[in-house]
């Protein structure tokens, strides 16, 4: 039994026992472990009542039920409270949730009440023990995609509920867990597909709204969702969790597109529905451009300072704080916040230097000078994408935004093709997402190489609404892919942005990326083998695809900016058009940590910046020992 389970017994026996009270006090050291474990809410309700407490009875209730709606016990006192205090509305509203689980088999109850604690493996099995029964229960197969998919079996996960679709097409919530399950897997065409054909069916239903704005935010589609979570604000919300949800929703997409006042009043007004709402303190500072006010610094560290607060809260706030602290010149106190964010954030991660050095050496073993000579000509023979890779905070969106001031080039976003076809055909390893089998790649026939190719430019034609000849695929993590992107796309550009590693190492560890992206940046030995491992890749793709990759340093642009993009534009086959010159002028969509920083014109900044933590950086000097000269062999 867990600890979590102990102490909830623990409390239920003390209630038992009439001690309602002390039952209260284990409940709360419950709750700072786990504070959405909805059966402790269940318990504190039931004290509250032996207390004589209503008003807190129902608080926990309802809080309860918030977490999973599945708790039959929990609807039933909450229908019995609100008769007692004569809200006949809502106890109905209970009431009939109460009915509707009573109409369920209850072992479907029981395991969605199981899934909503994250008790995923005993619920797998009342499910599975139910369908040996019923194995056609269309209810219980989309139970067991969702508890599929939360143990991570994605493709399990989607076939039950195309199977379930296939059995019940206007199975609404099977079709919206669907779509939700293909924007995860990065199927956002497809997901906008499922959302449009609910709204057909119900127009104007505000989860079904919201999975549409997340499928067009996923295709790099911004402008609709502005609009879209004005509507759903206008409309009316249920909590001021929900407002400060659209409110940061709304002003991430004002952000990409260039609406920096419009973006900064949203996150504010996020912040005043949830004054403690850690990602959007840390949106404000991921602006580069805002300045946090005294007012600002104060509600931060209030906000700092309160219990209870969850990792990734305690981590946006830290990153948050030390930007704020940065941008006032306060250096150590600075430092000691983005340490603290890095350390949060690195408990939270699986990441692993060795596993990416393996890796690296299996990817050099497979891919020598020979395999390409052998497969000479292999691919699809389309010039059309420009790959910009290196390490995240080299500069990238820089020449991204550069190249996409071009009259004949499109600026797309991060596209995560790539990445997805690596993990198709060779697996990934699922701390790091790195390839497990590189030799995989080498049973690819001709055929299959150029249809590979062929797919990705047509799955990848949904960003490109320009029309223009060429288009940029700026994905750093794609340094790991060359080869793969080599075979199937032979006169693709590719472009090695590179930064000098205590600038870019120092950029990375105070930069957080989101969910799981770039999990090496939240520690000094960490970023520092992550870069020695970087160099020696593309020393290894240069030595066997000689003049293959261009390599473009940050620092060199910076100094000679006519110079570095003339380089540029002649490794890319475009004639030279000015409009690269003033690039931070261009309009268009910038999903990146950089966007705003793009937008300003070029400045040496972002080249000493790190030189103001020199004291704590010697550390990351030490670890990345002769890379830091090395970087421009």
């Amino acid at each position: 039994m867990s600890d979590r389970d102990t102490l909830l017994k623990e409390a239920q026996a003390l209630r038992a026992s009439q001690r309602p009270t002390e039952a209260l006090a284990v409940l709360a050291r419950l709750e700072a472990q786990h504070p959405r474990f909805s059966r402790l809410h269940q318990e504190r309700g039931h004290c509250h009542i032996l207390l004589g407490d209503g008003p807190a009875a129902l608080a926990a209730l309802g809080e309860a039920v918030r977490l999973n709606p599945t708790l039959p016990a929990s609807w039933d006192m909450l229908e019995q409270l609100y008769r007692m205090q004569g809200d006949a509305g809502q106890a109905a509203t209970a009431g009939q949730h109460l009915a509707t689980l009573k109409q369920l088999p209850p072992q479907i109850v029981v395991a969605s009440s199981l899934l909503a604690d994250g008790d995923l493996d005993p619920a797998e099995d009342i499910v599975r023990d139910f369908l040996d029964d019923d194995a056609g229960h269309v209810g219980a197969l989309r139970l067991l995609a969702r508890i599929r998919g939360e143990q991570g079996a994605l493709d399990e996960a989607q076939a039950l509920l195309e199977a379930v679709l296939e059995r019940d097409p206007d199975y609404h919530a099977a079709r919206f867990d669907y779509g939700m399950l293909l924007l995860q897997r990065q199927k956002p065409v497809l997901a906008r597909q499922q959302a449009e054909r609910l709204l057909k069916h119900v127009p104007g239903h505000r989860d079904y709204l919201k999975q549409f704005g997340a499928a067009c935010v996923a295709m790099g589609d911004h402008e609709p969702v502005v609009d879209l979570y004005a509507l759903l604000l206008a409309a009316g919300t249920s909590s001021g969790e929900e407002v400060a949800d659209l409110r940061l929703w709304r002003a991430n997409a004002l952000k990409v597109t260039g609406r920096q006042a419009e973006a900064i009043a949203d996150y504010r007004a996020s912040l005043e529905a949830r004054p403690d709402n850690g990602v959007a303190w840390f949106s404000l500072a991921n602006l580069k451009t805002y300045r946090f006010t005294d007012e600002d610094l104060a509600r931060l560290r209030a906000a700092q300072a309160r219990s209870g607060l969850q990792a990734m809260d305690r981590v946006y706030l830290a990153f948050a704080l030390g930007k704020a602290l940065e941008d006032r010149g306060a250096y150590e106190a600075s430092w000691a916040q983005y340490t603290q964010g890095n350390a949060v954030r690195r408990t939270l991660s699986h990441w692993r230097p060795e596993t990416a050095e393996a890796c690296a050496e299996r990817l050099k073993s497979v891919f020598t000078a020979e395999v390409f000579a052998e497969r000479s000509g292999w691919g699809a023979s389309d010039p059309d994408p420009i790959f910009i890779l290196g390490l995240p905070r080299s500069g990238s969106t820089l020449f991204e935004q550069i190249l996409a001031s071009h009259a004949n080039v499109e600026g797309t976003q991060e596209l995560t093709e790539i990445g997805r076809y690596a993990g198709e055909l060779c697996g990934l390893d699922p701390d790091c997402g790195l390839p497990l089998d590189p030799e995989a790649l080498l049973r690819l026939t001709a055929g299959q190489a150029r249809a590979l190719g062929e797919r990705f430019l047509a799955e990848t034609q949904v960003h490109r609404r320009l029309g223009r000849p060429y288009f940029i695929d700026k994905m750093p993590n794609n340094f790991w892919h060359i080869g793969l992107i080599h075979l199937i796309l032979p006169r693709a550009t590719i472009i090695d942005v590179r930064r000098e590693p205590m600038s870019c190492g120092f950029s990375n560890l105070k930069q957080l990326f989101g969910t799981t992206n770039q999990e090496f940046a939240y520690g000094v030995e960490d970023i520092a083998r992550y870069y020695r491992t970087y160099l020696d890749l593309m020393a290894h793709w240069e030595a066997v695809l000689p003049d293959r990759v261009l390599r473009v340093h940050y620092e060199d642009v910076i100094d000679d900016l006519e110079g570095g993009v003339g380089r540029l534009l002649a490794h890319c086959r475009l004639r030279f058009d000015p409009a690269c010159l003033s690039f931070h002028q261009t309009r268009r969509s910038i999903r990146t940590p950089s966007s705003e920083q793009v937008r300003q014109p070029l400045g040496r900044d972002g080249l000493t910046q790190w030189t103001h933590y020199a004291p704590w950086l010697e550390p990351l000097r030490a670890a990345l020992g002769d890379a830091v000269t090395r970087y421009r062999d």
